[in-house]
């Protein structure tokens, strides 16, 4: 047995993922509080990204409006918690209020199949933006909500002196946090007889139910849960801005997240973590490149969506499986 545990956490892809893991625990204290801050948008855009990869790569759904259920969670988390409940509370509701907007929509909504079932999510996406913008009176309407409190305390260190734990910093690791329990949760999920059973499912839905596999609410669990997945993670970005307004969400923001799942491998836990980093990374040095002197003010946002494109076109070509499970198949190449 301990032969066996030896070669399996000694295999390169495992090698490869620690030290991954471990740089990004090392790096944030390097960083400014600007870099901290996208650091810390990462972390986030990993949750998102491992349910949507759950969603895509196991129950084989598409959806276009995971920045939807994002801010579900944190109008959810922050309109709470301004209004008196203690954060952590508000926190919890902000997956659990996904996650039944995503149970009441999904019954009418996963009986569409393909790019019918895209398109559905995208109009959710769309509507939600609109009440978010119209409802001035709860959610501030496009002026945005302010005023949520931080998340964590203020301690009192003596006389005049305060110790404020809301900063960019320490989110990096309450973001990396949240990010290990989901992806620990997620790894549970699919190496369980459940997971298995969307991996049928994912296959063929006709020899997934010819198996015993209950399709349709197999597909609305995987549905609520990478919505709970992309709740949580608008909670917790609620509380780091203290600030929230619809144009956070854009439909990009969603379009992003399928790119990342898409390019670190649909039903990869890990390959999410890569995908989100790789995108996080294109879309700084995309932001750099176009904020130069003389390009128009959409030069950031032509050139993301054309890199999106770009990033689909190639993955198709030359990564159909995805950059982790390519990687995973170089580094077991036997040496010549």
């Amino acid at each position: 047995m301990t032969t066996v545990l030896r070669s399996r956490f000694l295999r390169p892809s495992s090698v490869l993922i620690a030290g991954v893991a471990l740089a990004s625990l090392l790096l944030p204290p390097l960083l400014d509080s600007g870099k901290q801050t996208v650091f810390v948008l990462f972390t986030l855009y990993v949750v998102v990204t491992v349910g949507l990869s759950l969603l895509m790569g196991l129950a084989g759904q598409i959806s276009l409006g995971q920045a939807a259920f994002y801010a579900l969670g944190a109008y959810t988390a922050g309109l709470l918690a301004k209004h008196g409940l203690p954060q952590l509370l508000a926190l919890a509701a902000a997956p659990v209020g996904s996650a039944v907007v995503a149970a009441l929509i999904g019954v009418p909504v996963l009986r569409l199949r393909g790019h019918y079932l895209a398109f559905a999510t995208l109009a959710f996406q769309l509507i939600v933006l609109t009440i978010l913008a119209e409802a001035r009176g709860i959610t501030g309407g496009d002026i945005g909500l302010g005023g949520i409190p931080p998340l964590l305390p203020v301690l009192n260190q003596g006389q005049d002196s305060e110790l404020d734990l809301n900063s960019p910093l320490v989110y990096c690791y309450v973001g990396w946090v949240v990010a290990a329990l989901v992806i620990v949760l997620t790894r549970n999920l699919v190496r369980s007889r459940p997971g298995r059973g969307l991996r049928a499912l994912a296959t063929s839905e006709i020899g997934a139910a010819a198996s015993g596999v209950a399709v349709g609410a197999d597909k609305l669990k995987v549905f609520t849960i990478s919505a709970a997945y992309a709740g949580l993670a608008g909670g917790v970005y609620a509380f780091f801005l203290e600030y929230l307004s619809p144009g956070s969400f854009p439909i990009l923001l969603s379009i992003q997240f399928i790119v990342m799942a898409t390019l670190g491998g649909l039903g990869e836990v890990w390959g999410a973590v890569l995908g989100a980093a790789v995108i996080v990374l294109l879309v700084q040095i995309l932001q750099a490149a176009a904020s130069q002197p003389g390009l128009p003010r959409q030069a950031p946002a032509i050139l993301s969506y054309a890199a999106y494109g770009g990033v689909m076109v190639l993955v198709m070509l030359f990564l159909p499986a995805g950059l982790l499970p390519a990687i995973r198949q170089r580094l077991s190449r036997p040496s010549s």
